[in-house]
Formats: structure tokens, sequence, C-alpha cells
């Protein structure tokens, strides 16, 4: 193990149920409530440890459902504690009534969730219909590629969630068992620089100072309703400044860049894929591969769902000639997965756009490898050079 300057630990293995759970011993939180769920399980089984061996101090709730994890979160922050969860699949669709209840009642709580996908049929494995179903409701959304990722989003989205312009709780997502289950080297940083970055909560408000009383989720009618809306959808799109200037901060301090998302040999590409989280290193070997044989072909993997990077993401593809969207989960729309959707709306109205196609793949933990990256490039290419789409949306990794 490598010591590096401010105590860095580098290449530590672990993995990324391991990195979240770490990352949670070294925040500290108040509050703690959870119910166990596979891929996410992990998390918990390793915090819970850290709390009986005494080396945090949280008050750490086991509860009977994640409905129950979820609302026990919204009572404790509301209190005016820093609260943390983890859930997966269905448990995140349990906790879906009070998902909303959270962001309503602008609470920075910060939950992992380890995608998994929804029954039925029963599945352990990965995909992202459990957060995507979760999209709208007014939690910030950051996807992790690699373990290390998952643990620097994790000390983020502190700091993004209680900003006193978003409060608003934030969703940190990481492929299940693809990447909480996988041991990747990855720094590490020491407890002192973790408390330096993320700073004391002080929340705006608080149940418990009986001197200001303040009421939580009171009734509300045509009066005032959408005004309320309003400003949590202002809270988000003030988001956008802070998830980048969080991320400044931590470069300046860790020398880790992160932003809105992650271009990939880019320059001068004339076709390019679009992709969240894991998927993202095996569609980087299909570039570099294709790069080698002369053909411009690129990647862009947002890390932001929510807020939507729609300006970011537009700029970036604006100079290809086709693109496509590559989904891990179906909004059962008949027209693709969230993530083509967005992308092609941002892409609406934009001079010379490009054409857009989405593809659905992975669902249900379904091998994408470097050959199926390939061949969707292929297919870009052969738009580009004809302009003949065939299938605006389609499937891909399915057996006909």
């Amino acid at each position: 193990m490598a010591v590096e300057e401010k105590n860095t630990r580098c290449q530590v293995g672990l993995t990324g149920n391991s990195a979240v759970a770490y990352a949670m011993k070294q925040i500290n939180p108040d509050v703690v409530a959870a119910y166990p769920i596979t891929p996410s399980t992990g998390v918990m089984e390793e915090f819970s440890s850290y709390h009986a061996d005494g080396k945090v101090d949280t008050e750490l709730i086991t509860v009977e459902s994640e409905h129950s994890a979820m609302s026990a979160c919204v009572g404790a922050a509301a209190a005016g504690a820093r609260v943390m969860t983890a859930t997966s699949s269905q448990g995140l669709a349990l906790m879906w009534e009070v998902l909303y209840i959270a962001s309503g009642m602008r609470l920075p709580i910060v939950l992992a969730c380890v995608n998994r996908a929804l029954s039925a049929p029963i599945n352990i494995h990965c995909d992202h219909s459990d957060s995507m179903g979760a999209r709208d409701s007014g939690w910030i959304q950051l996807y992790s590629e690699t373990v290390q990722e998952a643990y620097d989003n994790m000390l983020q989205a502190v700091r993004i969630a209680e900003h006193p312009d978003v409060l608003l709780p934030v969703m940190i997502c990481l492929d299940g068992f693809i990447t909480s289950h996988a041991i990747e080297n990855l720094c590490t940083l020491s407890d002192s620089e973790i408390k330096e970055f993320i700073g004391q909560y002080k929340p705006r408000h608080s149940l418990l100072d009986t001197d200001n009383p303040v009421t939580f989720g009171a009734l509300t009618l045509q009066d005032n309703y959408i005004e309320i809306k309003r400003q949590q959808s202002q809270a988000m799109d003030m988001a956008k400044d802070v998830i980048l200037s969080v991320g400044k901060d931590f470069e300046d301090s860790f020398g880790r860049e992160y932003g809105f998302l992650e271009s990939y040999r880019m320059e001068g590409a004339d076709v390019a894929i679009v992709i969240l989280s894991s998927a993202a290193g095996t569609t980087k070997v299909a570039v570099d591969e294709l790069r080698r044989s002369g053909k411009n072909v690129g990647l862009v993997r947002p890390r932001v769902f929510r807020p939507f990077p729609y300006k970011e993401l537009s700029e970036e593809l604006k100079g290809v000639k086709a693109v496509a969207v590559l989904d891990r989960v179906d909004s059962m729309s008949s027209f693709g997965g969230p993530l083509f959707v967005e992308t092609r709306s941002a892409m609406y109205g934009l001079e010379n756009a490009p054409a857009v196609i989405g593809r659905v793949f992975g669902l249900g933990g379904r091998d994408y490898r470097v050959a199926d990256a390939v061949d969707v490039f292929e297919l870009l290419l052969n738009i580009k050079d004809t302009g003949n789409v065939d299938k605006v949306v389609d499937y891909i990794t399915v057996r006909e």
C-alpha cells in the first residue's frame, strides 16, 4: 500500500460495495436506516461491522422493510441529521412513495443504489430499471463506471445534497455485481481529508429546534402546491452549478476530475455511443480497437442523469454524424429507453443534428461484450455513409 501526500492511500483493493461502505464509515453520518437486499447487502453488512466495532458513532436503524428504511431516513433528516442508506431493485421500488416525500421535503439524504433488475421475473443481476424508474422522483442521480468513481461519488454527494441552493436527496448508482462485487484498485482518502472536504452539516430547518418551529409535509392544495414544485424544480436546475463546483473542489483537493460527462476519444469522431456506468469501460475497448483500424469513433458517458445535462451533451455530440444511445433498461414505451429519449430530445433543433438511434441491452445482467459495441459502431458508420436508418430503436445482446 503506497502512502502519498495528504495520507491518500492508493492501490487499495476493494469491491464496489466495500468502497461505498468505507466511504460511509469515513463520512460517519448521524443516522443510517436500511434493510438488506441483494446485491447491495454487502454495503450494510460492512457498515454495520464498522458500527459494531465502534468505528462510527452513527445511529444505525435496522428496520423491517425498505419502505420503513426510507421513512426513518426522512424522519431523521427532518430532525436535522446527516442521513444515508443503501438499496437495490425491489427495495428501491418499495421506497417509491417515500422517495417523493424525501425530495419534496428538500431533505439531503444520500442513497447508494446498487443497480439490479426489477421483477418479474425474479432476477438479481444488473440493469437500470430500479434507478431509472425513480428518475422523476426529484432525486439527483449520479452513475458510476468504476469502484473508484462510486467511492468518489459518495463523498461528493454529501456536499451536493447539503448545499443550501440544492437541498435535494442524491442517489449514487453502481452496477450490481459488475461493480458492486468486483475488486478494483482505487485510491482512498484519509478520514481527516474527508472531514475537511464535506464539512459539518448545518441544517436549514430542524424539527428539534423548538425555538424555531417548522412543519414538514403539511397539506398543500391548489393555492401553493405548484409554487412548491417549481421551487423544487429550480433547485434541481441550480444543482448543475453545484455539481460542477463540488467536482472542481474535489479535483483541486485530490486530483480526480468529475463533471457532467466523460468524453472518450471524441476528437474528430464521426460516430459515437452514449452509455452509462460500467458498460462504458467495455465500449472504450471497442473504441480503441476501431481507432487502431482507422475508424473515427468515440464515446460519451453521462455521469449525471438528474439533472440531465442536455446542453453539455448536445454540445459534445454536435459534430458527429450518427449516435447510438445504449440503455440498460427499457421504458416499455415502444420507443427505447430513457437515456435515448432524453438524448434525442437534446439534439432537437441542433443545426446539422446527427442521426440518433437507441438500443436496449444487457437486461437482467446479460453480458455486453466488446463485439456488441463494435457491431453498434459498424452500424453507425453505415448510417453515416448511407444516411439510411433501418430501425430507430431495437434490442441488442438478445437471442432472436
